[in-house]
């Protein structure tokens, strides 16, 4: 077993077959072996195709390091709804091991080691207003709770509405932002927001 060799990639947010095959000068097909091999033996994490993980990295993972890995399940996308809500500590809401995001793919789920990632498919025209913090891209507070009233209009999404703070949010930004987004939405921003 070459694991000691393998634990150099423990720096990593994520490896390849491509990497692998490099790391031990092997042949691609062997790497792809290995990585199958050692993801049913619990050694890698197998996060999507071709994109794994250490096990041993995995459950040290910091909260911003998950996030990371959340823009890079489903590409584009950006963490959104509670999640960035409780990123930016607008709700009293705790989610432990679930993160949200939208993207412009699909609606899709992954369950990796008890941890979920949870991906809400959006239009492209209500697909903006986010940032780049750091290496994680994610919705303003703003439209992280936009999103959120979004998804919800249409029985999509659950939300308590009650934990939010919604003296944290710009309630000029939540007009101009809403703007483009259908009369159910708004009519439900305009009851909640008092605006």
């Amino acid at each position: 077993m070459r694991y000691a060799e393998l634990r150099t990639l423990r720096g990593r947010l994520y490896f390849t077959v491509e990497d692998l095959q490099d790391l031990l000068g092997i042949k691609l097909e062997s790497a792809r072996v290995l990585c199958s091999r050692y993801a049913k033996q619990g050694l890698f994490v197998r996060l999507k195709k071709n994109f794994y993980v250490l096990s041993e990295t995995w459950v040290s993972f910091s909260m911003e390091e998950l996030l990371r890995i959340s823009n890079i399940l489903q590409v584009p996308s950006y963490i959104s709804l509670t999640t960035a809500l409780a990123f930016y500590d607008i709700t009293t809401q705790v989610q432990r091991n679930y993160f949200e995001s939208v993207s412009l793919k699909r609606s899709v789920n992954f369950d990796i080691m008890e941890t979920v990632f949870n991906f809400y498919k959006l239009q492209k025209r209500y697909y903006f207003d986010f940032i780049k913090e750091g290496d994680i891209f994610i919705a303003t507070k703003e439209k992280a709770f936009i999103d959120s009233v979004y998804l919800y209009s249409f029985g999509k999404y659950k939300i308590d509405f009650a934990s939010i703070d919604l003296d944290k949010l710009d309630k000029n930004k939540l007009i101009n932002i809403s703007e483009i987004y259908p009369e159910k939405t708004k009519d439900i921003l305009r009851r909640i927001c008092r605006i």
